[in-house]
């Protein structure tokens, strides 16, 4: 079974940075996509972000052009780097193996992200 621990969430303002963080235990994350999900309080959970193991990447039109998305399979660490945060970009974020938009394992815990002022 695959877990994922993510990290790296907080509380910041409009305009503010975050890097989010996530470790995969499966000795196999090589092989995988890789994706972000968030998900806004009482609705659905939404890809945001993917990178293929070569490192293409594919983005929401949501967070195009303000996050980054990056992966090192040599430590199994899949980041989030979001930039320009907006209010709208609240939520709790996860990550996950993916196949396209559709998620593959159980969601670990996820860490949450509030941008306000």
């Amino acid at each position: 079974q695959v877990q994922f621990v993510e990290s790296g969430g907080g509380l910041v303002q409009p305009g503010g940075s975050l890097r989010l963080s996530c470790a995969v235990s499966e000795s196999l994350f090589s092989v995988y996509q890789m994706g972000w999900f968030r998900q806004e309080p009482g609705k659905q959970r939404d890809q945001v972000a993917r990178i293929g193991f070569s490192g293409n990447a594919v983005y929401a039109d949501s967070v195009k052009g303000r996050f980054t998305i990056s992966r090192d399979n040599a430590k199994k660490m899949v980041h989030l780097q979001m930039n320009n945060l907006k209010p709208e970009d609240t939520g709790v974020y996860y990550c996950n193996a993916v196949e396209g938009l559709h998620f593959l394992a159980s969601f670990g815990q996820g860490t949450q992200v509030t941008v306000s002022s």
